[in-house]
């Protein structure tokens, strides 16, 4: 599960664009076209791809897309084309197999990029007419999604499971589930819920009542305005909210006090606590992610932009089984706070309120981002783990029911290219910066695909956790293995270390290989979130 991407992607949306096309076509009905659609835009970064179409006399036995990107955008990977880069201006040429395009026959190549979008496009020194860049607007909301990608070889123990008492408990199958709320944290401040995402049928952003009825945002303004007050107060020890099949999102808890989220023309602003004046700075708070479809109910508790409230997620299926994780040592929030804080590096990421209370501690991206870590702490490992692939092969398997599916890759001066079994290429990243590594985006920006997204993930999971250009076979390793070396990840570190199952969702791609603190269910008939003592 992504957020982005998400899967968890936290904050931003994926908005799938159908057909997106802004690169016109050649005034001269004669010659060859070109055009490009994004496939998909998360708000830090975006898919695009490019169709080139023989709409010319004679057949093509090359051919060559450039164009300009805005000053801070960036391609990180890339596939079925060569790319060359001099400062902002790109080139994409055909590989050896993909030159020759018939009359009236396409190719298409594509890439993952971040910040504006391609301009001045030109197909083999011909104008493509006038680019005008028009993406599609991207939106603020949660992106909880199942998981695209087989998963890898289980390298720690799964969610527990258990069986309930009597399966005469167990309510019937429907298409509101009931999720309850437990505050066992041991704090007297008034808890308030809020449950919001996306309507997976409409695509439009809302929130749901207590009931379960799902009410799409409106009233949004150039100038992000506040948003109605949808908060449902938790009550004593437990409240139960219900939430609708089709719905993808959060559900937020706060403690004291209401959060402040703000609606514009595009979507809904989200509480950004790591980023400057965000109301909810001084808020204790922190949320679950879900997806309730037809394949069943997805709920993780995520550590992806932060580790504030600890919090057991389960769910009860049709069979009795109840499937939990994210439960924590006992003591274990205040030993992962205890270790960041003695970790000179990562210190400054804990936040604390003026009345002493420690907030959260921030993941190494958004503490980066918030000039609390350095931006460049995992630089020279990125470089060495990069550059070890100049003589070595890194072999990676991405599926764990498909191990005859492998990728090779070998680096070349900064660009890492994998090929298939038949020897051709099918994916190529530049070498990704330490913000790339901690967002698991930019360079390493996974596509919804089957091969290039699920090498990014891999690649992604491997730097984090210290072990690319130390296994050169991908995913690979255990605990044990993880976040060593001269710039470990303390942070993903400690959460795991304090999980009694092991589980966390320290960063985007925590599920390679099972480190993820997700339960699913098929069938779903209960779920909860337990906040535990701290």
């Amino acid at each position: 599960m992504r957020r982005k991407r998400t899967l968890i992607l936290t904050v931003v949306a994926a908005v799938a664009a159908a057909a997106t096309t802004w690169i016109a076509l050649p005034a001269s009905a004669a010659a060859p076209t070109a055009s490009l659609r994004t496939v998909s835009d998360w708000g830090g970064g975006w898919q695009d791809e490019v169709t080139v179409s023989n709409t010319g006399a004679a057949a093509m036995t090359s051919w060559k897309v450039e164009f300009d990107l805005p000053a801070g955008a960036a391609i990180g990977s890339f596939w079925d084309a060569e790319m060359t880069l001099s400062g902002q201006h790109v080139t994409f040429a055909n590989r050896g197999w993909n030159g020759s395009v018939a009359v009236g026959a396409a190719t298409t190549f594509g890439f993952v990029g971040s910040g504006g979008q391609p301009v001045n496009c030109k197909l083999n020194g011909v104008s493509c007419n006038g680019v005008a860049a028009t993406a599609t607007p991207t939106t603020v909301a949660p992106t909880t999604v199942k998981p695209t990608t087989a998963p890898t070889t289980a390298a720690t123990t799964a969610p527990t499971t258990t069986a309930p008492t009597t399966k005469a408990d167990i309510p019937p199958a429907s298409d509101l589930l009931p999720v309850t709320v437990n505050n066992k944290t041991g704090r007297n401040e008034t808890v308030y819920l809020y449950v919001l995402g996306t309507n997976l049928a409409t695509g439009k952003l809302g929130y749901v009542n207590a009931a379960g009825a799902f009410t799409a945002w409106t009233g949004g303004a150039p100038v992000p305005v506040p948003a109605p007050d949808v908060s449902i107060p938790l009550t004593g020890a437990a409240t139960t909210v219900k939430i609708p099949r089709g719905l993808s999102g959060r559900l937020y808890m706060s403690f004291g006090q209401k959060l402040d989220f703000r609606l514009t023309t595009d979507g809904l602003v989200q509480p950004a606590p790591w980023a400057g004046g965000d109301p909810n700075r001084d808020i204790l708070f922190d949320w679950s992610e879900f997806t309730l479809d037809a394949g069943g109910l997805f709920l993780n508790s995520s550590q992806v932009d932060m580790f504030a409230v600890p919090h057991i997620v389960s769910v009860t299926g049709g069979s009795g089984a109840v499937t939990s994780t994210g439960e924590l040592k006992a003591g274990g929030r205040q030993r992962v706070i205890d270790t960041i804080k003695a970790a000179p590096d990562f210190a400054r990421s804990v936040v604390t309120r003026s009345d002493g209370t420690v907030l959260r501690v921030l993941a190494p991206g958004k503490a980066a981002d918030a000039g609390l870590m350095s931006p460049t702490y995992l630089d020279s490992s990125i470089a060495s783990a990069w550059n070890a692939y100049t003589s070595r092969t890194l072999t990676v398997v991405p599926f764990g029911d498909r191990p005859d599916t492998k990728f090779l890759g070998r680096t070349t001066g900064d660009v890492m290219s994998f090929t298939d079994a038949t020897g051709k290429v099918v994916a190529s990243f530049t070498r990704p910066s330490t913000a790339n590594v901690w967002g698991c985006d930019g360079a390493l920006g996974a596509p919804n695909d089957q091969v290039v997204g699920p090498i990014a993930r891999t690649l992604c999971a491997a730097l984090q956790r210290g072990t690319l250009g130390t296994l050169d076979t991908q995913p690979s390793g255990t605990a044990a293995d993880f976040y060593q070396g001269k710039s470990p990840n303390v942070y993903a570190k400690a959460i795991h270390d304090n999980m009694i199952d092991g589980k966390a969702y320290a960063f985007a791609f925590d599920d390679v290989l099972h480190q993820e603190s997700l339960v699913h269910d098929g069938d779903p008939r209960v779920a909860s979130i337990t906040m535990t003592p701290f």
